[in-house]
């Protein structure tokens, strides 16, 4: 066995990580006492069972970007999801990490608070998947604060909108730390808000770069998202799946006009295996919840459903 050295150094290391993580066990107790917030009270009244085997067979993880739960820190979302049976989380840059540290947690957090988040992670059983919509370019260093923390976290993929010129550099990094870029669409005229222009640019690229596919813009953009999707097969990495009604308005999945369940037939056939993140951007509170728990439902169902045939 390797002698390990308590050094000075790693002393003070232990001793600045240890409260912080303290923290994070500290609210995790917390949270499961009967006192609870609105939201997280209304995903323990879902009651939800999700049939991850079904989702597993299709090679599908369900996951909630966290800017769904804005209004909530970081730890009161991880809290919520867990409530909701969820098991995979995206982050984005900026939230407030807990209801006691209200500063934004991001890629230039410090090791102490790194730590803490990732505490909280196993504690509330959620693996990071995902990391985004935030800022990659032409600056290699910036890139790899990026790149670094994500391969901290465990996560498979960083979403973002960098400019045409940085993908060599980009594609370069991917390669090095195994971890893809899935290219976002916010809606037109955004950067890549055209599907055609997104498998324009990736030509040449390796595959670990492709569409971070958000159906909901592309709806607000003018497009028909099954259609996106199939156009875009083969290069999809990851989705920010939505619904959403006539007036462009996020609604529970497979109630508004998107064709939701055709979308998750498109990809079962063309063999799509990654990850479904929920970007909820209508509501809030106790209502904003029952509506994931709705699309989080809906998802299962339809997941068993696909499974069968699978």
């Amino acid at each position: 066995m390797k002698e390990y050295r308590v050094t000075r150094r790693r002393l003070l290391q232990g001793m600045a990580v240890a409260p912080l993580a303290l923290q994070a066990a500290a609210h995790a107790a917390e949270s499961s006492g009967v006192a609870a917030s609105p939201s997280l009270a209304a995903a323990r009244a879902a009651r939800l069972k999700l049939n991850h085997k079904a989702m597993e067979k299709l090679g599908w993880k369900l996951s909630s970007q966290a800017y769904t739960f804005r209004e909530l820190t970081l730890f009161e979302t991880m809290d919520v999801l867990n409530a909701l049976g969820l098991r995979y989380i995206e982050l984005f840059p900026g939230q407030s990490m807990a209801p006691d540290d209200k500063a934004g947690f991001d890629h230039n957090a410090a090791p102490e608070r790194v730590a803490a988040v990732q505490a909280k992670l196993k504690s509330a059983h959620l693996t990071p998947v995902n990391y985004g919509v935030v800022g990659l370019g032409d600056d290699e260093a910036e890139n790899r604060k990026v790149f670094n923390f994500a391969k901290t976290m465990g996560m498979l993929t960083i979403v973002s909108e960098p400019p045409e010129d940085s993908f060599d550099k980009i594609d370069r990094l991917c390669g090095e730390y195994k971890i893809n870029v899935a290219l976002h669409d916010h809606p037109r005229p955004s950067r890549y808000w055209d599907p055609a222009h997104v498998l324009e640019v990736v030509k040449g690229h390796s595959r670990r770069i492709g569409s971070c596919s958000d159906t909901g813009h592309w709806y607000r953009s003018g497009f028909t998202p099954l259609e996106c999707l199939k156009q875009l097969e083969g290069r999809i990495i990851s989705l920010h799946f939505k619904d959403l009604n006539a007036q462009k308005e996020d609604v529970p999945w497979g109630t508004g006009v998107c064709d939701a369940r055709e979308m998750l037939k498109e990809l079962k056939r063309q063999k799509f295996r990654g990850v479904f993140s929920a970007e909820y951007e209508r509501t809030s509170g106790v209502e904003l919840v029952n509506n994931v728990a709705k699309s989080f439902d809906w998802f299962s169902r339809t997941a068993t459903e696909l499974a069968k045939s699978a």
